[in-house]
Parts: structure tokens; sequence; C-alpha cells
């Protein structure tokens, strides 16, 4: 399975690449909604890993964008708690929303139930 991680905090998307490359996924980093955007309609990726508080675009919009042209599953990584940004994202067409901090086997899980 090929991911995209949209992460803007250098450190965090590092652990998950390497965490996640080393379950047997490959993995990519955006660091910014506009980045991920070009490379998601460049590349094929199996599933998107996506921040939601990111530079240029966020990743709300990223959503947005993405589902006008592809259904890929979406889990949306954040450190946005409130129940209101939960159902926003779910509503926006995330298929899971796991907020940070995260159990990495939670993680895991996740990804494989998509």
């Amino acid at each position: 399975m090929h991911i995209l991680i949209v992460e803007d905090e250098s450190k965090i998307a590092q652990f998950l690449a390497k965490g996640l490359n080393e379950s047997g996924y490959t993995c990519a980093i955006a660091k910014d909604g506009i980045e991920a955007l070009s490379r998601l309609q460049r590349e094929a990726f199996d599933l998107l890993i996506l921040d939601v508080m990111l530079p240029q675009l966020d990743g709300w919009q990223v959503l947005q964008t993405l589902r006008t042209f592809s259904k890929m599953p979406v889990l949306v990584l954040t450190a946005k708690d409130h129940v209101l940004d939960r159902v926003k994202g779910l509503e926006l067409g995330a298929d899971d929303y796991l907020i940070k901090p995260f159990s990495y086997v939670e993680l895991l899980a996740r990804i494989k139930s998509l």
C-alpha cells in the first residue's frame, strides 16, 4: 500500500513514515496542502493520511478538493479534537478521524480497516 502523509511538522511526518515503512507500507510526505494536491493529481496513492492544520491550503480544503476527483480513503490525523471538527472531517469525506496524540498500534489498525 502506497500512502501519502500530509503533515507540516517534520518530526511527526518522519516518525509516521519510518513506522509505516517498517510495517510494510511505502510512504511519501507532503508538507503543505498545495504540495499534497499536486502529488495526488500526479501520483497513485492507496491512502491519504491528512493533518488539518497545514500551511498554504488547510486539510479541510485539501479534502474538499480531493473529493472532486478521487474516492481514495482518507484518514484525518490531527490535534483538532473538538467533536464539531470530527463531524466536519467526516462530512467533508474523511473515512476515519484520529486525534493526536495517538497510539501507533491504533493507527495501524485503522489503516488496515480502510
